[in-house]
């Protein structure tokens, strides 16, 4: 479907382009995100990339990754019943899912990657998206967190009286998004259409028996190291002493009564400055503890980073040019346009139907429209909170699955994108009425 999309998008700019007078923006435009794409985009992201990928490699290596993924195994079978349970993809989706939750993008991103590279390894027919990868990529479009940390700021930056009024109604809105996302893959897998065909020269039956042994352990699934040292008594006192610091850390920040914010956005804002810090250092503490040689490893991962980063340039480069190119010629004013007396008849304000055109597209354009919604209407007007929600409870689409999928080279996506449209747009649908209904 990306195919399609890609190529619609390149025709509807230069069409709308040419009528308007405006091929030259469409050009400018094009060069323009190519470079962004690259310098913007792609290089910040290999640092981020050999950062995550290296503390992945060391927790890998101590056995965390393993243990994470047999202690949710339960909870993960009913969602990827593909995925061994006690496969590493398993530990790097939950950490992904978890990092999202608390709006950890910097880390979310690297580990959502990492997880794709996990779930590739099982993956019988290189090129084409697996019904776990889907199902991944439908949770993560369905933008489940806690704290919508940017919406928030956007309007205290315009002086509202109470930014965090839309922490509920986000939840409440991505709640609905990540349930719709789930439904739309299990049931978009079923079709027909969308089925996976058989491996070239290894039958359905095969495939099945392959997993059914990686599933009962007859297979190594998990890259620990080669002979883990027991933790001794003192390193179990260091890293219980670890945690009673970080406990302290976070009873520092969470408890105050001082403090402006309500009790549970003061626990996540406390929950999200720690995890970073928590990561970064327990994981390799912990891995040290255990023999692992953790500044090897580390490099060994990070090297890994780079490398995903680059091979990922080209799919940036394609998707963020037409996304470009179609905003330059007019393309989603144009659709505003003809949509908004519908929208209206139907009760949606149509002053969000930029914000919501332009929100699968790009993150940057889209707040620059809710910034630019806030100050027209006010930040505690109906219209900029349901804008704050709409953006807290959505997430950039057809970025996430050009990245995610860039990393391991997957090109036929399947359902992926209509199970990740079909998020945004019962997220939007439930930000509009969640909102009427609280903020009257």
């Amino acid at each position: 479907m990306l195919n399609y999309i890609w190529l619609g998008l390149i025709v509807l700019a230069v069409i709308i382009g040419g009528c308007h007078d405006g091929l030259k923006e469409v050009s400018d435009a094009a060069f323009k995100m190519a470079e962004y794409a690259v310098i913007n985009t792609a290089l910040p992201l290999a640092g981020i990339l050999a950062l995550w990928l290296g503390v992945m490699r060391v927790a890998e290596r101590a056995g965390l990754v393993a243990l994470l993924a047999r202690g949710l195994r339960p909870g993960l079978r009913w969602l990827f019943p593909d995925v061994p349970g006690d496969h590493p993809a398993m530990g790097s989706m939950v950490m992904n899912i978890a990092a999202n939750v608390l709006g950890l993008g910097n880390a979310a991103t690297p580990l959502g990657l990492r997880a794709m590279r996990d779930l590739e390894t099982l993956n019988r027919l290189p090129g084409t998206a697996t019904n776990a990868m889907c199902t991944f990529l439908a949770i993560n479009t369905s933008s489940v967190q806690l704290i919508p940390a940017t919406a928030i700021a956007i309007l205290a930056a315009n002086h509202s009286t109470n930014p965090t009024a839309i922490v509920g109604t986000s939840i409440l809105a991505t709640a609905c998004g990540a349930v719709a996302a789930v439904a739309a893959a299990k049931s978009l897998q079923r079709l027909p259409c969308f089925r996976l065909p058989p491996a070239p020269g290894r039958p359905v039956a095969a495939a099945a028996a392959t997993s059914a042994a990686r599933a009962n352990g007859d297979q190594p699934v998990v890259k620990e190291a080669q002979a883990l040292q027991p933790l001794r008594w003192w390193g179990l006192a260091l890293l219980l002493l670890f945690g009673l610091f970080f406990l302290y850390l976070f009873a520092r920040l969470a408890l105050p009564e001082a403090a402006k914010q309500t009790g549970f956005v003061r626990v996540v804002d406390a929950l999200s400055k720690l995890a970073i810090p928590f990561l970064l250092s327990a994981f390799p503490l912990y891995a040290a503890l255990r023999g692992v040689k953790v500044y090897e490893e580390f490099v060994a991962g990070a090297k890994e980073g780079f490398e995903v980063a680059i091979r990922i340039i080209p799919y940036l480069v394609a998707i963020l040019v037409a996304i470009g190119m179609f905003r330059a010629a007019g393309g989603i004013d144009l659709v505003s346009h003809y949509l908004g007396p519908v929208l209206l008849a139907l009760g949606f304000p149509p002053e969000l139907l930029p914000l919501v055109l332009m929100r699968p597209l790009s993150g940057s354009g889209t707040l620059g429209v809710l910034a630019e919604l806030v100050k027209q209407y006010g930040p505690d007007s109906l219209v900029a909170r349901m804008g704050g929600t709409i953006y807290g409870s959505t997430e950039t689409t057809f970025y996430v699955l050009a990245v995610y999928f860039g990393s391991v080279a997957v090109s036929k996506t399947r359902y992926a994108v209509l199970a990740g449209l079909t998020a945004d747009f019962v997220a939007v649908v439930a930000s509009v009425i969640v909102c009427r209904l609280v903020f009257g």
